[in-house]
Parts: structure tokens; sequence; C-alpha cells
């Protein structure tokens, strides 16, 4: 070797071999509004209600979130419920629809937020645009049932065998049954969410049926089974999970395909799910 040529300098070895391990990568994380499910995605902690995707201020859950279509149902309500049911539920008034949402066009978005009445009478295309103005989407068949069996992978949110009571599901009574005489006919009437059997509602504010709830990581999903109904990811029209007077028993697996995604009534609602 040349002497000016300098001898390269010595690599320092590691005193521990531990010094030479591989430093993973945290977990991404979810919004603080929702849990994450497998550590690969998110789902809301809490079925859907929705405000102004611009102000913010909230919708009214007992109307379609659609001003135009709105402001009909309400008209044709204000005189069919007149003239529809039982005596007594003809002198029930319509829940209001805030002036602000009858006055001018919005954009509905997606919350999740406890002691919430979950929105109604969402169509598959406002549910998928309301998660969209949340920056979320649709869950997946796959993705909502896997969320709603919890990480023992059960029947149920809560076991692995229908117990009654555990969710809002299969309830004594069927609202349209107690304001029309028939649960078969007036699907978009405002006032069926608001209906009780006996001194309580058939449909119960986001997270307070304790019992129903799908465990992650020491997290939980409220009501996945029961309350309302969800729309998930299907062109052809899926919503998952039952509603508060379907008479069913097949927990994270009830679904019901028998609509076009363009479909509403008083059960149909919304959970978001988002990419880590």
């Amino acid at each position: 070797m040349p002497a000016s040529a300098s001898a390269p300098a010595p690599v320092a070895l590691p005193e521990h071999p531990d010094d030479f391990a591989v430093v993973e990568p945290s977990t991404p994380t979810c919004p603080p509004e929702m849990v994450r499910v497998k550590k690969s995605y998110c789902v809301d902690r809490y079925e859907a209600s929705l405000i102004d995707a611009e102000t913010g201020q909230d919708l009214s859950p007992y109307y379609v979130p659609s001003r135009k279509q709105a402001l009909s149902i309400q008209k044709l309500w204000e005189q069919e419920r007149l003239d529809v049911g039982p005596a007594e539920a003809r002198l029930i008034e319509l829940p209001p629809l805030p002036p602000w949402q009858s006055q001018r066009n919005f954009e509905p978005k997606a919350v999740s937020k406890k002691s919430r009445v979950p929105q109604g009478y969402l169509t598959g295309p406002l549910a998928a645009l309301a998660c969209k103005n949340a920056g979320k989407r649709l869950c997946s068949l796959s993705e909502w049932q896997t969320a709603c069996r919890g990480e023992d992978d059960r029947d149920f949110p809560y076991g692995d065998k229908y117990e009654p009571g555990k969710c809002n599901i299969f309830r004594e009574a069927h609202p349209a049954g107690l304001l029309h005489g028939n649960p078969s006919i007036g699907h978009s009437d405002p006032r069926l969410n608001t209906v009780k059997a006996g001194d309580k509602p058939l449909l119960r504010r986001t997270g307070e049926t304790r019992a129903c709830v799908s465990r992650w990581e020491g997290d939980g999903i409220a009501d996945m089974v029961g309350n309302i109904d969800e729309w998930i990811d299907d062109p052809e029209g899926t919503f998952v999970g039952g509603f508060y007077a379907r008479s069913k028993k097949d927990g994270c697996a009830s679904m019901v395909r028998a609509h076009p995604f363009d479909y509403f009534d008083y059960s149909t609602g919304v959970r978001c799910c988002k990419d880590l």
C-alpha cells in the first residue's frame, strides 16, 4: 500500500447483540370515535347521527337527509297521519323538521357519538356520501361481520347464543303496527322512530344497550346487532345487523338484500369504516 494511503477506519462492533434488532414500526391508530379491528381497519364506535357537512348543524334523524325529499314526506304525513291508524295515534304530531333544513340544500356528514338518536331514513347513496364527507367509507360485508363478532369470533356481540334483551332487537312491538294498525305500511312516516312500547322508546340512543358491545383490544363497538339497520358497500343493496323490531335471532349474520341501494325507510342507518 502506498505510504500516502490511509488505512480504513475500524468498524465498531455492537456491545450487545440487541443493537442489531429490527425496530418494528408502530401500528397506526384509529380516530378517537372509531375502534381498531384486527389492526387493519377502523369502525365507528356508534351508529351514525348526521350533521350538515358545511355548518355542522344537526340534521333531524327522523327525515331522509335530502331537502326535497324531506319536504315531500313532511307534507304527505301531515295529511296521512290524520287518516291512518288508531284514533290516539292520529293525534301524534310529526317531529319538527329544522327550518334551516327545509330552506336550503345541504350534504350529510356522519358523526359517531354516544347518546345520540341514530339516523334512520337513509338510502345507500346518502349513507355513502355521509361517510365520505366524514373522511370515511361504507364497510364491506366482511369488515362489518368481523367487527360485529369481536375478538372472540362469536355469533353475537355478547356470546355464542341468542339472549333476549342483550341487544335492541326482536322487541315486543312494531312502530308501524302501533301508529298505522299495520306493520307493513307507512314506513316513511317521520314519527316511527319516536314510538314507545309502554314507557320505553323502541329506538334507543347510541350506546344505551350496554350488553350489546363487540369487543376489540379493550375497546368496544356498540349496537352492531339491533337498534338500526346499517348499509354496507354493496351497489345491489344490502343492510345488516337488524333493527329493533326485526324478528331475527341470527346476530352478526343478519342481513337484508330485498331492496335496491336507493331504498330507505325508518329502519335504515349506517356506521362508517376507515382504512388505517
